[in-house]
């Protein structure tokens, strides 16, 4: 980095010199690799806990007794993923928090999906998540997931990344019949049901009735030993194919499917791996569903990562219902999820003065919601100027934002559940362009400066 290259600069990109850049690049490609490899909740657990062992962490479930230093994980129904670093301070005064989600807009697999239509088989789905449903057609498509069979064993499948697989994907109108749909509002232009994607088309020799379909149903047999029957307890889902890319002329940029909030549970889980000492407890939380309401076992309306603290407090000889109530009401936290970038060709959307933009860091939105703030955490000034003076002072460049004008839309993160409990909690992440669509725009510096923005947090507190 460039000596006294911070001061009166907006744009991120020129205070590194060559040294600086390479770092960014060498983050950006474990990046990559990540949000490649890892497209479903399931997978990027995973990926995690992985990660997480090769560093030294240790299954919670399998710790009769925590201390000072401890590093521990714990993995909710393979879709929800808390890692712990143990201070040496008590738990009661608090933990600092970097969470985000790792779940994605998709398409879901319905538990009776195949089908038949003149000669094509077809997986009937259901949509997750805000999506544009048109922007979803005639791309390139995988199969992720898993299989579980009666018997307990898991099938994980993933189908469309390898150049050998084949791919799947959504039809569309083809132009020259298409004057009766293109004149429909942009909200029905490609309606929840006909999202069905194109999975067969050769049929079963012999007279067989639903010959293609009897034809795939062969293949799953023989390649995966699947039936028809075991879609009943199956996870599919349906994402873009296709490795990550560097996206732009000067390779500033990275594209690729699931960045909302990959973007901010890659860095997060990093800045972890980063700390190796702490008088706080640390911790980095990343879970499920957020995109659907954070509801269900894995989501953060769950009480797992409470019982999560619980369990940490009774390992450490510290449990009591008021020593877990103070390490939650006690606690910072950065809820890590993405922003929207101000976009050039949709000036309309952003109010310029309050708006994030690509190469300036990370970015805080004080408030999220909609209609008048509406299930907004609305972070207190006091935690905003804790965290300035801890940001500017370790070098980081960030910049503060809101989800577009008032009235225009909005949207939420998991900031205001977790401030139920008592504790400062602000959202902070990565400006992202064309988010929700299959491929989403990020910025390698903003990434970069996201993670050493949660590594002075996890420091500076």
């Amino acid at each position: 980095m460039k000596k006294n290259s911070t001061a009166g600069l907006k744009d991120a990109w020129l205070k590194y010199d060559e040294a600086g850049l390479a770092k960014i690049e060498a983050f950006a490609e474990g990046y990559k690799k990540f949000i490649s490899e890892n497209k479903t909740e399931r997978e990027c657990a995973d990926a995690v806990v992985a990660a997480a062992k090769k560093h030294g962490y240790r299954n919670l479930t399998e710790c009769e007794s925590l201390k000072a230093g401890d590093k521990v994980y714990f993995q909710m129904m393979g879709k929800a993923v808390a890692l712990f670093v143990i201070g040496t301070k008590p738990l009661s005064e608090g933990m600092n928090i970097l969470g985000a989600h790792i779940d994605s807009p998709r398409l879901d697999v319905k538990q009776n999906p195949l089908y038949e239509d003149n000669g094509i088989a077809l997986l009937d789905t259901h949509y997750y998540g805000g999506v544009k449903k048109y922007q979803w057609v005639t791309l390139p498509m995988a199969v992720h997931g898993v299989v579980v069979k009666k018997d307990g064993t898991v099938v994980k499948i993933a189908i469309g990344e390898k150049e050998s697989d084949p791919i799947f994907g959504v039809s569309d109108l083809l132009i020259h019949l298409a004057a009766d749909q293109i004149a429909k509002k942009g909200a029905t232009v490609v309606e929840g049901e006909d999202l069905d994607v194109t999975f067969a088309s050769r049929p079963l020799s012999g007279d067989e009735k639903d010959a293609v379909k009897a034809n795939a149903l062969r293949l799953l047999k023989e390649q995966y030993d699947i039936t028809a029957e075991d879609f009943l307890s199956a996870e599919l889902e349906i994402v873009p194919a296709g490795a990550a890319r560097d996206y732009g002329i000067d390779r500033s940029m990275i594209a690729g499917y699931g960045q909302d909030d990959r973007v901010c549970a890659y860095p997060s889980a990093e800045a972890l791996f980063a700390v190796k000492k702490t008088a706080r407890t640390l911790v980095c939380l990343l879970v499920d569903k957020e995109e659907i309401g954070s509801v269900g076992a894995t989501g953060m309306k769950s009480r797992f990562f409470e019982n999560c603290v619980a369990e940490i407090a009774d390992r450490l000889g510290q449990y009591s219902e008021l020593t877990v109530r103070r390490a939650l009401q006690n606690s910072y936290m950065l809820s890590s999820d993405v922003s929207a970038a101000f976009d050039p060709l949709y000036p309309e959307a952003f109010e310029k003065k309050n708006s994030a933009f690509f190469g300036r860091g990370l970015v805080f939105n004080k408030y999220t919601g909609s209609r008048g703030k509406r299930e907004s955490n609305d972070a207190n000034p006091e935690y905003m100027a804790m965290l300035r003076k801890i940001l500017d002072d370790a070098g980081v460049s960030y910049q503060t934002a809101e989800l577009g004008k008032v009235d225009q839309g909005g949207g939420g993160t998991i900031a205001y559940i977790m401030a139920n409990y008592g504790m400062n909690v602000i959202d902070s992440g990565v400006a992202v362009l064309s988010m929700h669509a299959p491929w989403e725009i990020t910025s390698k510096v903003d990434i970069y400066e996201a993670y050493l923005g949660y590594v002075a947090f996890l420091k500076g507190i």
